[in-house]
């Protein structure tokens, strides 16, 4: 289905994930995250490299699915996919997706919050995509430290971000080049500018440098940028 939540003018709610967004949600993402079935093809071949047979593949905020199925011919038949998402609309999607595309690794999706924390367990990658943006600040560092404890040595985590600019001058620009992208998209200004308002304290995002020293903090041994575009970035941590 094409999103067209924000098309009529009306009062805006903070952002959240349910039915309506969840039933519109692939769609979102395709127009209105720059690159991203890239950063998808990028994360599934990264993972023929760092999942081990044996081990778990975390996503957390699995949202309906699309990381799963993008890694699952990258990995191999032991390895077993954990997804987890807040929004019990979004799994109901992604149960749905799975069976129809006749998912056959091992598997378990699960509703829970992020902001209560979690368990990783035996993990050879855990992937945030779009995800550690909506965890509340007071929350990300210790949440950055639990993966890390269930992390195997050499695992990693993928860390897909909507971030600020580092100065005020590229911050400004940036968005602009992004709204311009969403206009080349089909988006209306009236859809970008109640899109913007519902999630205004909802997303907090950080600066680049914010999320990479961030990990480093956590004890991650090495970290880089797989890719950059504008205000949008993705790092890859080592354990």
């Amino acid at each position: 289905m094409r999103d067209e939540i924000f098309k009529e003018a009306e009062p805006v709610a903070d952002f959240s994930f349910g039915a309506k967004v969840a039933s519109v949600f692939d769609d979102m993402l395709d127009r209105s995250v720059p690159f991203y079935g890239e950063m998808q093809r990028m994360i599934a071949e990264m993972a023929v490299d760092f999942a081990v047979d044996g081990t778990n593949i975390y996503d957390l905020g699995c949202s309906t699915g699309t990381t799963l199925l993008n890694l699952a011919p990258a990995v191999g038949p032991k390895v077993k996919f954990i997804g987890l998402d807040n929004s019990e609309e979004m799994l109901k999607r992604c149960r749905s997706k799975l069976a129809q595309h006749h998912f056959q690794h091992e598997h378990e999706l699960i509703c829970a919050d992020l902001n209560q924390g979690l368990n990783v367990q035996n993990a050879s990658m855990v992937l945030m995509v779009l995800t550690l943006q909506f965890v509340r600040p007071l929350h990300r560092d210790s949440l950055i430290k639990t993966i890390l404890q269930g992390l195997n040595e050499n695992g990693c985590l993928i860390l897909v971000e909507k971030v600020l600019g580092e100065d005020s001058i590229f911050n400004r620009l940036f968005i602009k080049y992004y709204y311009d992208l969403k206009k080349r998209h089909g988006y209306s200004q009236m859809e970008i500018a109640q899109k913007r308002e519902a999630l205004e304290n909802v997303l907090v995002p950080y600066k680049l440098l914010e999320n990479r020293e961030m990990l480093l903090r956590a004890g991650f041994r090495y970290c880089d940028v797989f890719f950059k575009w504008y205000n949008f970035c993705g790092l890859i941590a080592v354990k």
